[in-house]
């Protein structure tokens, strides 16, 4: 078994297909590759326009034998799919025999959140003698009491904020406006790290004039502080409590969801408040929910 010279040629313009048109990266490229290179060795000398859809089934089949993740089957069957998809445009086949091949469905892990004592102990570890240490125990209280994107948040300027009614207007994916409640507590950090912190973090540095458009977070040159740099004040801080899990910003949405809905919140309210464009996207919080249930439960009943 081996490659004959028609496969070689179309790995090869395969490859530059993806990397040149598709924009893949170059793991994906090279990923997408090999499942073809396995997949062209296992066809040896038949030619790709001889190949039909039970081909490619008993090829399928052949992949079985592996025992493959199901998102690893996944993605060779996108393999296929994209290869052929390239044959046919460049008229190298008559028909498309992957076109109606199904992909297993990927299992959707269930997203990781913090317990209301986690979230308190990393915001109560949070050095506030300091304007950054300020401002940082400002934004993580928001992420935890609105449940906003970090993006969101380094995107805030003054313009978004109504704090007379506890409201922040943000806009996420796709430029969608909506409307994010914050607590008392929150906001009290806010308003003091505009009034105090915020005119310190830049030392040395002229701040502009505030205007609706000014940023409301900012680094200690007096520019937008970006998420990067909200991710590294995240990760100093739990490694500095020894906290036995890799915290992100987007755990703090998670938790302010899963907690929303485990406290009774209605789910079409928990999908408004995140932003979410299907309620589908939101239905996944309520998975959680019943599994940290069924973990609480095992834990504390006698006889579970």
């Amino acid at each position: 078994m081996g490659l004959n010279e028609e496969s070689k040629q179309n790995l090869e313009g395969f490859k530059s297909y993806l990397i040149v048109e598709k924009n893949f990266s170059q793991h994906t490229a090279k990923a997408y590759c090999a499942d073809i290179l396995s997949y062209l060795i296992w066809l040896d000398n038949r030619s790709s326009n001889d190949v039909n859809l039970d081909i490619m089934r008993n090829y399928l089949h052949f992949m079985q034998k592996f025992n493959y993740k199901k998102t690893t089957l996944a993605r060779k069957i996108a393999s296929l799919r994209t290869y052929y998809k390239y044959l046919s445009r460049e008229q190298k086949i008559d028909s498309n025999p992957a076109q109606n091949l199904i992909s297993p469905k990927r299992p959707k892990p269930l997203p990781k959140f913090l317990s209301t004592d986690e979230i308190e102990e990393i915001l109560s570890s949070i050095d506030i003698s300091t304007p950054s240490g300020y401002r940082n125990r400002a934004i993580l209280e928001l992420l935890w009491a609105g449940g906003m994107r970090v993006s969101e948040l380094s995107g805030l300027n003054f313009g978004n904020l109504n704090l007379e009614n506890n409201e922040i207007t943000v806009f996420g994916k796709g430029s969608k406006e909506r409307i994010i409640l914050i607590t008392d507590r929150a906001k009290k950090y806010l308003q003091s790290y505009i009034d105090y912190a915020r005119p310190l973090i830049a030392k040395g540095y002229d701040l502009p004039p505030i205007n609706d458009s000014t940023p409301v977070f900012i680094n200690k040159t007096g520019y937008r502080l970006q998420t990067k740099m909200i991710r590294n004040v995240i990760n100093d801080i739990t490694k500095k409590i020894q906290l036995p899990k890799h915290v992100t910003p987007h755990m703090f949405r998670h938790s302010f969801a899963t907690h929303l809905i485990e406290n009774g919140a209605d789910l079409r309210v928990v999908q408004e408040l995140l932003g979410h464009a299907s309620i589908s996207n939101t239905q996944i919080y309520t998975h959680i929910s019943t599994q940290h249930m069924k973990e609480v439960y095992d834990h504390t009943h006698p006889r579970a």
